[in-house]
């Protein structure tokens, strides 16, 4: 008699582990998952589409950001920004960079930021102490142009065409090396690139 609930207790401690397992398993899933791909690869939905509307205002008074900035013929980069955003704080050498290159400027190149989720207090002492590579600052005080341009998360930058199109974007903080490997020559090729 004894030997029936020994045996009845046996699958039951084994049917014990099976949610254990089963965790262990989606989080070890999960894990791999976490680390899989470049985040700065995430695709766009915006790419070829012409920019999202913008009406944003500046900084002391200054004229704001809008989406008719973007179509003034010339090429735009629009980095989204936050100064309370450490990665923000890294690639920032390499915005300046950007907007001090002679050969662009010359091919009238300009650079806008969108101050995401920020005050203009703080965006001034941000750009007060690290330098300022902006030709116009937008402010986003509500978050809702970053959602409006599918913005994931700061540090994003965008290139835009004369038309208005967004042709590249660049999620994540620009290294050196992504400004002279990836950035920059996306802005080129949006200078070359035909208009419909």
């Amino acid at each position: 008699m004894s030997a029936a609930p020994e045996a009845e207790r046996r699958p039951r401690r084994w049917m014990a582990f099976l949610p254990l397992a089963a965790f262990a398993l989606l989080a070890a899933l999960l894990f791999v998952r976490l680390f899989a791909g470049d985040a700065s690869r995430l695709p766009s939905a915006l790419i070829g589409q012409g920019a999202p509307p913008l009406t944003l205002p500046g900084l002391d008074g200054a004229s704001g950001l809008t989406d008719a900035d973007l179509r003034q013929g010339h090429v735009s980069v629009v980095n989204v920004f936050g100064s309370w955003c450490e990665p923000c704080r890294f690639e920032h050498p390499n915005l300046m960079a950007l907007a001090a290159d002679e050969e662009l400027k010359r091919k009238g190149v300009v650079v806008y930021g969108l101050a995401q989720k920020d005050s203009a207090e703080n965006v001034r002492r941000f750009l007060g102490a690290l330098g300022d590579p902006y030709a116009k600052v937008g402010l986003d005080a509500d978050g809702r142009a970053g959602i409006d341009w599918g913005v994931y998360g700061v540090p994003e930058t965008f290139v835009v065409r004369g038309d208005g199109a967004i042709a590249y974007k660049f999620v994540g903080p620009m290294t050196a090396e992504a400004l002279a490997g990836e950035v920059r020559p996306q802005v080129l090729k949006a200078m070359g690139a035909p208009r419909p």
